[in-house]
């Protein structure tokens, strides 16, 4: 990444101003601006984190910013903290720095004792401080970090343990600063250059405060908004009004993205929050139909659980990635219409609110805002989520959902329940080791009758390598090729003896999304020694498949969800990650590097032939509360080509 530091700009004339000042100087400005003088304000509370520690990222974009010259009525407030070091000579990283951009340059107006940017009180001092110094008749607030969804929040502080602003304080600092107002919010706009940050839960904590709502429904690339696009914009047309101000923000970061190679998976939307209440309305309806459904038959909860692993869901939602737990709204609306009456109100809500929309072509099914869905049954999480997210019949649903209890007045309110069903899980069934059997064709089959389709919300497959003599087995990952006839239980394996392969090497993948159009998986890979996890896409019209770039994941402890993705350089070393365990023993299945590769202009991902050997399938089966039970196995003999299927009795 081309990082050009803030000290050249001052050769290029841009008037970077490094003002000596004390703990609390200020400069002078005026009190307030005269009310419908048409000036905009822009506070940007800029939290470095390790995105600008360790790649710049945050000086390449105040760089951008720097390179559009302001009209007199646009100001730009900006807030500097929140990282180990600054990749420029200017920035103090044991301060907390007020920078004030306008149209003659840049300049430190105040330093703070260094302070905590995923605290509430820390942005609620940053926002009195802009409001009161640098009023505006139009103003925005722009967010700069890492993103996590409805329950992580933003702006995740690498000199604090990574600690982040929850929806919870991000109300509460905005709230201290503009009372709210949801008639009349204070404010044009509210923007995350972030990951994740465009659900349902985030509008509901904004629609006081602003307008519009610009943010991401999955994670960003590193690259993030182009600032020189858009503020260039509403420099030259200073006019210009919140909503075609996120349009523009909008249109330049896809721009952006294009340029950089990394448009594939990006989501960028325009929220007019000044709509919002009649899709909080449907989507609250769309929980309670749901919640009476399932207390009328538990069996809906794998009903919906399937609709929800093929819609479209953001940050990952896998093991090797970890589970943000956020998923269309629309796409989930979409694909359980058949289920909830409710479902079309959610789609129409949505599409008079969400004013415009950018995505790349494999997050096509984007809606605009995502909510919570619980596709790991972490109670935790769900705790958690409870605490912040808008509405409360969802937040019951997954209660019943994953404990199987819910609170005496809510079985009351729910109509014509007396009491409450216990929910089936995969616990019950002992499906664990199923036996299989072979049809005519030789396809393994795994029949399991009519109560697959009221338990299982989803069902694949998973292949290792079997290494008998020297007692080892590889553990190959996991994909969806089967057939599945759900209303009798029975299903197909599809195995062709292939297998994902970068150039022609065997690796270890994890199916991700699994679409209509399109399956993504996740390949865990050290890239120049360092984790990461290659995004790979296959394409089914076109039968083709392609690297998107190569990703970090979610923070375990965090909930941080990375901002950075790798496109790979001819000249990188792939390492490739397989996993194995003892053929023998009751070990866990443990991670190994495998092969060391260059990566040369034409690499590339596609299905290679396993090399000759014994090969182990077991079918895997999830239920909706994120319990997961194995078939017994399968074993296949390739051989030149030819693959010979037993199972045992």
């Amino acid at each position: 990444m081309k990082k050009r530091m803030l000290s050249l700009l001052l050769a290029l004339g841009m008037g970077l101003s490094l003002a000596a000042c004390g703990e609390t100087e200020t400069t002078d400005v005026p009190s307030k601006a005269p009310a419908g003088d048409g000036s905009w304000a822009v506070y940007w509370y800029l939290c470095g984190s390790d995105l600008e520690s360790n790649y710049g990222c945050a000086t390449t974009d105040l760089n951008e910013l720097l390179e559009v010259q302001l009209p007199e009525n646009v100001t730009v407030v900006i807030e500097t903290g929140g990282a180990a070091e600054w990749q420029n000579d200017q920035v103090d990283a044991s301060k907390l720095q007020r920078w004030v951009y306008t149209s003659d340059g840049l300049e430190l107006v105040d330093e703070q004792d260094t302070a905590d940017m995923g605290d509430a009180q820390t942005l609620q001092d940053f926002l009195e401080f802009a409001s009161e110094n640098y009023p505006a008749d139009k103003t925005a607030v722009t967010f700069w970090n890492h993103g996590g969804g409805s329950v992580s929040g933003a702006a995740f502080d690498e000199l604090h343990d990574y600690d982040s602003l929850d929806l919870t304080e991000l109300y509460q600092a905005f709230n201290a600063v503009w009372p709210a107002d949801k008639e009349n919010p204070s404010l044009e706009l509210v923007g995350f250059d972030t990951c994740l940050m465009a659900t349902v839960d985030v509008a509901a904590t904004f629609q006081n405060f602003a307008k519009y709502l610009v943010a991401s429904e999955e994670t960003e690339p590193g690259n993030g908004w182009l600032y020189s696009g858009w503020a260039g914009a509403l420099a030259e047309n200073p006019a210009m009004e919140g909503q075609e101000l996120g349009t523009v923000i909008c249109d330049t970061y896809y721009e952006g993205c294009q340029e950089a190679g990394t448009e594939d998976q990006t989501t960028l939307s325009l929220t007019d929050l000044t709509q919002l209440t009649p899709l909080l309305d449907a989507y609250e309806a769309f929980g309670q139909e749901a919640l009476t459904v399932a207390a009328q038959d538990p069996a809906f909860f794998a009903e919906l659980g399937r609709a929800a692993a093929k819609s479209e869901n953001y940050g990952g939602n896998t093991r090797e990635q970890g589970f943000t737990n956020m998923v269309d709204l629309g796409d989930l609306a979409r694909k359980s219409s058949d289920l909830l009456d409710s479902a079309q109100a959610v789609t129409d809500a949505l599409s008079d609110c969400v004013l415009y929309q950018v995505g790349g072509i494999y997050r096509a099914q984007a809606s605009g805002l995502s909510c919570y869905y619980s596709y790991n049954g972490d109670t935790d999480d769900l705790d958690a989520y409870t605490r912040v997210g808008t509405g409360q019949a969802f937040k019951s649903l997954y209660t019943y959902e994953l404990t199987g209890q819910l609170d005496e007045s809510e079985v009351q309110d729910l109509p014509g329940i007396q009491e409450l069903q216990n929910v089936v899980t995969l616990k019950d069934m002992n499906w664990d080791d199923a036996p299989l059997d072979l049809n005519d064709d030789g396809n393994a089959v795994l029949t399991l009758g009519s109560q697959a389709n009221d338990v299982l919300a989803s069902i694949g497959f998973s292949l290792m390598y079997v290494d008998e003599e020297n007692d080892q087995m590889l553990y190959l990952g996991t994909d969806n090729d089967m057939t599945a006839d759900w209303d009798n239980g029975v299903f197909y394996d599809n195995f062709r003896g292939v297998w994902g392969a970068i150039d022609g090497h065997i690796v270890y993948m994890e199916l991700s999304y699994e679409g209509d159009d399109y399956n993504l998986y996740s390949v865990p890979i050290l890239l120049n020694d360092e984790e990461y996890n290659l995004q790979v896409a296959y394409n089914f019209t076109d039968e083709a498949w392609s690297i998107l770039g190569a990703a970090k994941g979610l923070d375990a402890d965090s909930g941080m969800a990375s901002k950075e993705l790798r496109l790979l350089e001819a000249g990188d070393k792939i390492t490739t990650i397989w996993m194995a365990a003892s053929y023998s023993g009751d070990d866990d299945f443990e991670m190994y590097t495998a092969e060391e590769l260059t990566v040369t202009d034409s690499t590339g991902f596609g299905e290679a032939e396993l090399p000759d050997g014994s090969y182990a399938m077991v079918f895997e089966m999830w239920d909706a509360m994120g319990n997961d039970a194995y078939s017994d196995a399968v074993t296949f003999d390739c051989e030149n080509g030819e693959i010979w299927t037993t199972v045992y009795e």
